[in-house]
């Protein structure tokens, strides 16, 4: 059964409600120069938007097995180097360090933790100044930039942008985890290629991605891992 109808992703627009997000068109651009200070990382919680959550559209493919693994996919392997999407001037990846935010970053807490949230970039405080880091699953924002996508999970519509998945919640958008089977564009800086047996996956933060390819259009799909037990 064909399942990839449901699961193409669209750029869609939205107001920008005065909240100083900008409609960023983005280009693939290699950013090998930017300037990461390394020395002021701080630790990042690996609970925070890597876990996958399972998809309740049943796998008709099976899975590729290597090293006590499965590795669940919708679409076959189709391998298409991996390529930093750039997001523009604003967007940063994680570990990058700031000393200071711009006016329009808002204060957001998740479980009695605070970080900072501005146009699809979350920080948290480190010594003298801020880092990026995943978005912490929960977090909720009135607002996400104009030039996320929309992408089906199989149930329910999520707004990507950025490594970042959000489900409308209200008025609100709510980060959420990456489902397995999601279709994606791009991916920003600050994934890895990894090599798996003769599968070559996108590792970004703890979700592993396949390069696939859908009517013609390289993508990504959002693996579903599990032990081969």
């Amino acid at each position: 059964m064909d399942r990839t109808n449901n699961k193409n992703s669209n750029t869609v627009n939205r107001n920008n409600n005065g909240n100083g997000n900008t409609n960023i068109s983005g280009n693939t651009v290699n950013r090998n120069n930017i300037n990461v200070d390394r020395s002021r990382d701080i630790t990042i919680n690996n609970n925070h938007n890597t876990v996958v959550r399972r998809n309740t559209v049943v796998y008709v493919r099976p899975p590729y097995r290597y090293g006590g693994y499965r590795y669940n996919t919708y679409h076959p392997y189709y391998f298409h180097p991996y390529r930093p999407y750039y997001y523009g001037p604003v967007w940063h990846p994680w570990g990058f360090f700031v000393a200071t935010l711009a006016v329009t970053a808002i204060v957001v807490s998740v479980e009695s933790s605070q970080y900072h949230y501005d146009q699809g970039v979350w920080y948290a405080p480190s010594s003298g100044g801020y880092t990026a880091v995943p978005a912490p699953v929960g977090g909720t924002v009135n607002n996400i930039p104009s030039g996320a996508e929309t992408v089906n999970t199989g149930t329910v519509n999520n707004y990507y942008y950025g490594g970042t998945y959000y489900e409308k919640d209200g008025s609100s958008y709510k980060v959420v985890p990456p489902t397995a089977g999601t279709l994606v564009d791009n991916l920003p800086e600050g994934g890895k290629e990894v090599t798996i047996g003769d599968v070559k996956y996108v590792k970004f933060g703890e979700t592993y991605y396949q390069p696939v390819e859908v009517d013609g259009k390289s993508k990504y799909e959002v693996v579903l891992v599990e032990e081969d037990k």
